[in-house]
């Protein structure tokens, strides 16, 4: 009977040892998700993009953040950036219906980054793309109020993570994107470049 007992433990603990592994192993490119208007949203669209996932509400006091996020997306989707908006009711404080969370935020906000259906984003029912990040960067990606925010490098992999009060245009959220997308350095050289053309013209003058 023990030795039963053993090996049914045994195999337990190599299927989740092994389970774990396999989407450990996964990055974010190989996860689908629905859209808001019912289409299946192959992530792997978003190859070697930065994308800026965010669980969004309608009834929220930060749902103002719909407004950064849309000038987020106008200012760096031309660059690789894209904004994954979630709409979840995992913090009750959103619409019933898809059609409604749409309406409000063109209605509202003029939104024209991608939105998913609504989904739940924390707990047992919590999307793949949400279990993923919390297993991938640990508890620091698991949203604990609406406008969460975790940004997924261009490989695919959970960069860093920020937590509903920082703002979408915030500067901790802008460098982070920019050194993510290589924006970042490129002005930094950029400005070197800049300074030291400056600083010989005026020796030599």
């Amino acid at each position: 009977m023990k030795k039963s007992v053993f090996i049914v433990l045994v195999f337990i603990m190599f299927f989740f040892k092994n389970f774990a592994s396999a989407n450990y192993n996964k990055v974010f490119y190989d996860l689908q998700i629905n859209s808001i208007t019912g289409e299946l949203i192959n992530l792997n669209k978003y190859k070697n993009k930065a994308v800026l996932v965010v669980n969004t509400a309608s009834y929220c006091g930060f749902t103002k953040q719909y407004e950064g996020l849309q000038k987020l997306w106008e200012k760096y989707e031309s660059k690789g950036l894209i904004v994954l908006g979630v709409p979840s009711n995992s913090f009750n404080q959103d619409k019933k219906w898809d059609k409604d969370v749409k309406e409000f935020c063109e209605v509202n906000f003029d939104i024209s980054f991608p939105l998913t259906a609504i989904t739940d984003v924390r707990g047992e029912n919590a999307h793949e793309i949400f279990k993923w990040a919390k297993e991938n960067h640990g508890k620091s990606a698991v949203p604990k109020w609406n406008f969460h925010k975790i940004l997924i490098n261009t490989e695919g992999k959970v960069e860093d993570t920020f937590s509903s009060l920082t703002k979408p245009m915030s500067q901790k959220i802008i460098q982070k994107i920019e050194k993510t997308l290589k924006i970042y350095w490129k002005t930094i050289i950029s400005r070197h470049y800049i300074f030291r053309q400056s600083f010989f013209k005026n020796i030599i003058i």
